[in-house]
């Protein structure tokens, strides 16, 4: 069964940096479009970047210019850089792997920005 494992989320300051990190397993990630999406509370759920196999990005225009999604297609992990960091950036942040059959998720990672 396919597992996407995201990682370093964490407390920052406004203003500070994280990257997350999302493994996957079972799956060969090179040729699919993967994703980072957050929710914070008593929030939908959003989109925040998309890498297609392709190499096209895309970012909500909440954090463009702020994080940048990147693969490393030996390591089978996508990344999400995050820098500039606001307190609404608070969220759970979840990885995708679209399949074009099936978009599987990440369990989640809490990024949480405050001073």
């Amino acid at each position: 069964q396919v597992q996407l494992v995201e990682s370093g989320g964490g407390l920052v300051q406004p203003g500070g940096s994280l990257r997350l990190s999302c493994r996957a397993s079972r799956i060969i990630i090179s040729i699919y479009a993967m994703s980072w999406y957050r929710q914070a509370p008593g929030k939908q759920r959003e989109l925040v970047a998309s890498d297609t196999s392709g190499g096209n990005t895309n970012y909500a225009d909440s954090v463009k210019g702020r994080f940048t999604i990147s693969r490393d297609n030996a390591k089978n992990t996508v990344y999400l850089q995050m820098n500039s960091l606001k307190p609404e950036d608070t969220a759970v942040y979840y990885c995708t792997l679209d399949s074009t059959t099936h978009l599987y998720w990440g369990q989640g990672t809490q990024v949480t920005v405050s001073s």
